[in-house]
């Protein structure tokens, strides 16, 4: 699998929320922006973050100094009352200053899924949060840059994912879909949770409705890959979402097309059974 792209600098961003927007009955899309965007570079496709929380009854997330892998060590000496929650996000989309909908300065948007008992878990702590966020609230993000990175020897690309990986995989779609033939799954929850999309004609997007509300994410995704009718020669494969989806596909395109390991980019988000995001 393709090196992972590193921004030349990480560093931490501390953000504030701009705006919180019910868009589906499963997701929450929040707008964060602050001064510190000025500095941001966006990579586009799959960019994502580490989003940092702060405790009940602080006003913002404590952050480690370092941004090497310092950080994580210094995260576990915080004290529990201390410790912000962390987990692992893909910008929706970025809008440079100038171009956002929120005022003049950089601003970029998180999809959140609502998990919740539906899902085969309890709510998490960040979209739980993300439910109750209001402009004004305070947060911090670590820049990680992005996962999908193709060697570019593949003739086309395959994209699944559950919901959880709708913002990556539409950005990769946003990011490479006019110079590249794909084919992509997204499975949603519900039909209110399909987002339309102008793409264009070399990409091929299936949103899959899962028809079993109890059912475990990602498994009618994974299902429709190996019912549909796949071109000949082997692609470049992104995958991500609940675990099962993102080993059980590799297993199968490795398995049943001979798809080469260092093609398949994959990624489990979570796991079916426990608390996400």
């Amino acid at each position: 699998m393709a090196k992972y792209l590193k921004p030349e600098n990480p560093r931490f961003y501390r953000l504030t929320v701009l705006a919180s927007d019910r868009i589906s009955p499963n997701f929450v899309r929040v707008t964060l922006g602050g001064d510190s965007l000025t500095n941001f570079t966006y990579m586009g496709y799959d960019h994502w973050f580490r989003l940092f929380l702060p405790q009940p009854g602080q006003d913002e997330p404590r952050i480690p100094s370092a941004t090497s892998m310092l950080w994580y060590a210094q995260y576990l000496a915080f004290s529990k009352d201390t410790k912000p929650v962390v987990r692992n996000y893909t910008i929706s989309q970025f809008r440079a200053a100038g171009q956002g909908t929120h005022g003049e300065g950089a601003e970029l948007d998180v999809d959140f899924v609502v998990h919740g008992d539906e899902h085969g878990g309890r709510a998490g702590p960040a979209s739980s949060w993300a439910t109750r966020a209001v402009p004004g609230d305070r947060v911090a993000i670590l820049d990680e840059g992005r996962i999908y990175n193709p060697d570019g020897h593949a003739t086309w690309q395959l994209l699944v994912g559950d919901e959880s990986a709708v913002p990556a995989v539409l950005g990769i779609l946003r990011s490479s879909a006019e110079n590249v033939r794909t084919t992509a799954f997204l499975e949603v929850p519900t039909d209110a949770d399909v987002q339309q999309q102008d793409l264009p004609s070399v990409v091929d997007l299936h949103w899959i409705v899962r028809s079993d509300p109890l059912a475990k994410p990602g498994a009618a995704a994974l299902a429709a890959v190996q019912q549909a009718d796949l071109p000949d020669e082997a692609p470049f494969v992104y995958v991500a979402g609940e675990q099962g989806l993102a080993s059980g596909l590799r297993r199968y395109l490795v398995n049943e097309h001979s798809v080469p390991k260092s093609q398949i980019c994959f990624t489990g988000y979570w796991k079916f059974g426990k608390a996400a995001g």
